[in-house]
């Protein structure tokens, strides 16, 4: 069950695409789409990565952040940042701890992963929460969403 709306946003630090320290309570009083997903370079993972890619403009005009989230390390970030050109960070959640706090964890014959859930934080706070998701379509429903 993930998180409900008006819900405080759990903070974190963790380690971006590049090595950089992201701290969700930099962005306070900002909006942040928070995407978790199961693996980097996989069909359904890339297809929704693409789709805020090709959407990323929209999100910086208004002033949106888009981080996506999974299990995987800042090497296999960046392997598929550089293959499908992201221009958005990924975090490199290794040990599962903004993934147990957002409450995305499954878990496959023991392998652990994030679950496909969504969540747009406003102010420090659930704003919307997407627990079904078109991976083609997400960025742009979620941008038509927003307003």
């Amino acid at each position: 069950m993930a998180l409900s709306i008006g819900a405080v946003a759990p903070d974190f630090i963790v380690k971006d695409t590049q090595g950089n320290t992201v701290k969700l309570a930099d962005y306070a009083g900002k909006t942040v789409v928070l995407y978790f997903y199961p693996k980097d370079d996989t069909p359904g993972c890339t297809k929704e990565a693409c789709s805020f890619r090709d959407n990323y403009a929209q999100y910086t005009t208004k002033g949106i952040t888009v981080f996506g989230v999974s299990m995987d390390d800042e090497a296999s970030h960046q392997a598929f940042t550089a293959k499908f050109t992201l221009p958005f960070p990924l975090l490199a959640d290794v040990d599962g701890a903004i993934v147990t706090a957002y409450d995305v964890a499954g878990d496959r014959n023991g392998v652990k992963y994030a679950k496909r859930v969504t969540y747009v934080i406003e102010s420090g706070k659930i704003a919307q929460v997407y627990e079904t998701v078109n991976t083609e379509t997400h960025a742009s429903d979620i941008l038509a969403a927003i307003g």
